[in-house]
Order: structure tokens, then C-alpha cells, then sequence
């Protein structure tokens, strides 16, 4: 993982999944950080859980940070 940023999460959708790309490639829709943890883990961070991707600077959070899973962001809107 050599960008600065090579992990991707982007803004919800309208059932609430974000789609996680790591290193370019997206490794599909997440739930909640519990999702992205796993995700980052298959990808080859095996030690990582929930805090280490709240905490982690290497993930760019799009359209709201790690405690945003609804569409519109916290107000709905």
C-alpha cells in the first residue's frame, strides 16, 4: 500500500453500504466500520480490527467519517 491514501471508503448509498477500494481495487460494500476491518484484513492487514480503522490515517473517509452509514449524511438531507 504505497499511496498515501490507498484505502478508499466512499459516501453511503441509499441502503447505507459504502464501497471500500483498497490499492484500486473495489472489494465491495460495508456495512460498518466491523465491515471495513474485515475487508483491510482479507486485503492483508490481519492484525487490524474497528479501532484500527477509525484511528487509521491511511483511510480516506468520503462522505462523512467513520461513524456515517445512512445516505444524506447525519440529518438526512
Amino acid at each position: 500500500m504505497a499511496a498515501t491514501h490507498p484505502v478508499t471508503v466512499y459516501p453511503p448509498d441509499d441502503d447505507g453500504a459504502r464501497r471500500v477500494r483498497v490499492d484500486g481495487e473495489i472489494l465491495g460494500r460495508a456495512y460498518s466500520v466491523r465491515d471495513v476491518a474485515r475487508f483491510l484484513q482479507e486485503a492483508g492487514l490481519q492484525g487490524w480490527d474497528e479501532m484500527d480503522v477509525v484511528r487509521s490515517r491511511l483511510i480516506d473517509w468520503r462522505g462523512g467519517g467513520p461513524g456515517e452509514w445512512t445516505a444524506g449524511g447525519p440529518s438526512g438531507s
